[in-house]
């Protein structure tokens, strides 16, 4: 959020914030199972880091010589987002990772998913959950549905440049392969008919401690999908 406002500081313009908190017991659980699957589909399991899709990414990286996929998990978002930068700089990875390290060992998962929910950056001085069901869908979190769930979670890797509410290629293939994610989790049925799922097959709302269960072959639902478009990384 600070980078933002000095980077729009510096173009001369104003930057308004939109951020409204809303507990995790508050969103519908679907809706966060849809943003653990398409963002860090271990993050009830690990201690932090998700050390196999370090490796995975540092192999992609190293093949296509760029950045070409993340791999940071919910809780390093965290870390990044409220104490550090979107740099790339070593140095400011290494902070990261001992941030990381400290939030899960004096917060618990649903605090930091919580934390999380509340600071994504959903598009031009839209933050957390709350404001983005809002700004987008006229709803509050509570009231999302499953679709619009996929959706949000959809464009975290991009938020200046995709709308969850637009019907255009990149968000429907990427809510297509959240909604395949957590059907190979069993969290959701196999929709009958048209793809887009407009309630919530998990039904009530976020009660904690509830983890997705990680599937080993993420290839069946569609591949990987927590990549960050170079150049524009979720951060505040």
């Amino acid at each position: 959020m600070r980078q933002r406002e000095e980077e729009a500081k510096a173009a001369g313009k104003q930057y308004r914030v939109n951020q409204q908190w809303v507990p995790l017991s508050r969103v519908p659980k679907a809706v966060v199972d849809a943003i653990i699957v398409a963002e860090d589909g271990t993050f009830y399991t690990h201690g932090g880091v998700d050390w196999f899709e370090v490796r995975e990414s540092l192999e992609k990286d190293i093949e296509e010589r760029r950045a070409a996929r993340g791999a940071s998990t919910i809780t390093q978002q965290v870390a990044k987002n409220l104490f550090l930068s979107t740099s790339k700089d070593p140095v400011r990875k290494l902070k990261e990772l001992l941030i990381t390290y400290l939030l899960e060992k004096e917060l618990g998962k649903d605090r930091i998913l919580e934390i999380y929910l509340n600071i994504v950056e959903w598009g031009p001085g839209i933050y957390g959950i709350e404001a983005a069901s809002e700004a987008y869908f006229g709803v509050h979190a509570g009231d999302l549905t499953l679709d619009q769930g996929a959706r949000l979670a959809a464009v975290i890797p991009s938020p200046l440049r995709h709308r969850p509410d637009d019907d255009g290629r990149y968000v429907l293939r990427r809510r297509g392969i959240v909604l395949a994610r957590m059907q190979a989790r069993s969290i959701i049925g196999t929709p009958a008919g048209d793809p887009c799922v407009t309630s919530l097959d998990s039904g009530g709302t976020h009660a904690g401690t509830s983890p997705v269960t990680p599937v080993a072959a993420d290839s069946a639902a569609g591949g990987d999908t927590t990549e960050i478009e170079e150049g524009e990384p979720n951060g505040l």
